[in-house]
């Protein structure tokens, strides 16, 4: 049996934050208490936000403190953002644009209403009002959320779809130490010159031969060379067929990438698709997987990303493909590494575009191709592994969309939910968690054994 009830029933608080004075540097300068904003919020939990105030700022301002636990809802924000909700897994303060809802655990389940709010996305979004079609925090208090009379029946829904999050959360925090090993081995060996030389050693600091480069301004290892990208690689861009025609995308299967999405570091699938009569009618051109994809134009100018799939893309994307395979992945952190310079490369409006011309211009250094190779064996099983994973949280994800409104309405029950995938998730958790915390240290020594070197 379910009941219905209204948010302000089964929450002990329910507020929004405030955003102190920026001009006052006492609130914000050398702050250690969190501060969150709603572009946060799409994520499961929240552990870090960007942002921090000061003691000083929680004392002189009405700004609260909200409890681990606190369930916090977009009530503004463009594109998808208002109506995302998100659980705070730390104490911290937010702006007003957080409502925030501490939930009575007598009374429910917090992580069941977080769920649950899940399903109620698009109706939240409806409750929008004024120009901006923001949410408010009294709409939010009058709320109905049904819950199951049982707490215990609450637990048992949350705890499995909350093993899958546990296992994409993990996954998320194992991709990112996984590219922080192979960005901390790319520094040492290719911004330091600390690469091993014949004896092991780091090389320039082991006083390694450094030649003037004219070139690049700079000193660089003996023996190396400085090329174009487009002596080194193949590069071209895509097109858009005409939205106006229907066949062009309708039942398309074609995966069709825009610039927006090269904001990820990786491409393993696209929202978007077109036909084969869209792909023949326009400048869009298939590039292979392992294709490198640069933004030229909007907000994500510069931004670099790998495509696992093979897909076409729209005009707004350089695609590179250097000539030997082992340069892939060196090729990429190069680009990524160049991303401010890029974005100053820009002429006109500080995100004006960049183009295709401009990139194949571009300056390498070139180490000898052993080192490269010897660079690629030890990076390429860890761009495998973000690749797996990235493709598992996808399948991941979709279970428990799946699997989400089923539970919440009784259409599914927690015994057949607790099939084999949720099973396996809960089993993988803890080994990988200890993976994380082994790649941690290990990337940590590197660092701390160069810089003894």
């Amino acid at each position: 049996m379910s009941k219905f009830c209204k948010l302000k029933d089964i929450s002990s608080q329910i507020a929004s934050g405030i955003t102190p004075s920026r001009t006052n540097s006492k609130y914000w300068e050398n702050g250690t208490i969190p501060w969150l904003k709603t572009e946060q919020l799409n994520e499961y939990e929240i552990y870090e936000t960007s942002e921090h105030i000061t003691q000083f700022a929680l004392e002189e301002t009405s700004i609260k403190i909200f409890p681990v636990n606190t369930l916090s809802i977009a009530m503004y924000g463009e594109g998808r953002t208002r109506g995302n909700v998100a659980i705070l897994k730390t104490p911290m303060t937010t702006n007003q644009a957080c409502c925030n809802i501490v939930v009575d655990e007598k009374k429910a389940h917090y992580k069941f209403v977080y769920y649950f709010l899940k399903t109620q996305y698009f109706q939240l979004r409806s409750l929008s009002s004024g120009v901006r079609k923001n949410l408010n925090s009294n709409d939010i208090k009058e709320f109905e959320v049904r819950l199951p009379k049982n707490l215990s029946e609450q637990q048992q829904i949350a705890s499995v779809l909350s093993a899958l999050d546990a296992k994409i959360e993990l996954n998320n925090r194992i991709n990112a130490e996984l590219e922080a090993m192979a960005k901390t081995l790319y520094d040492y060996w290719f911004v330091q010159f600390d690469f091993p030389d014949a004896n092991g050693k780091p090389y320039k600091s082991s006083g390694g031969c450094m030649v003037w480069n004219e070139q690049l301004k700079r000193e660089i290892p003996e023996g190396w060379k400085v090329e174009k990208l487009s002596e080194i690689a193949t590069t071209g861009s895509g097109g858009t067929p005409l939205s106006t025609k229907k066949e062009f995308y309708e039942n398309g299967n074609i995966p069709w990438i825009n610039s927006g999405e090269v904001n990820m570091p990786f491409i393993v699938s696209t929202k978007n698709y077109i036909t084969q009569k869209g792909l023949e009618n326009s400048s869009a051109k298939m590039f292979k997987r392992g294709t490198i994809l640069m933004a030229m134009y909007g907000a994500t100018a510069g931004k670099v990303s790998f495509m696992d799939i093979e897909a076409c893309t729209n005009q707004a994307i350089c695609a590179i493909n250097p000539k030997e395979d082992c340069y892939r992945i060196y090729t990429k952190l190069v680009l990524e590494d160049l991303y401010k310079y890029l974005i100053n490369l820009s002429s006109g409006s500080a995100r004006d575009n960049l183009s295709q011309d401009k990139i194949r211009e571009l300056k390498f250094v070139i180490p000898s191709k052993i080192l490269i190779q010897k660079f690629d064996e030890i990076v390429q099983p860890s761009m495998d592994k973000i690749l797996i994973n990235l493709k598992e949280n996808q399948h991941l994800a979709t279970l428990r969309d799946w699997l989400l409104p089923m539970l919440m309405n009784g259409q599914v029950t927690v015994r057949q939910a607790h099939g084999n995938a949720v099973a396996e998730a809960e089993k993988m958790i803890y080994q990988e968690e200890e993976m994380v915390e082994v790649a941690a240290e290990t990337r940590e020594n590197y660092k701390a054994k160069n810089r003894n070197s």
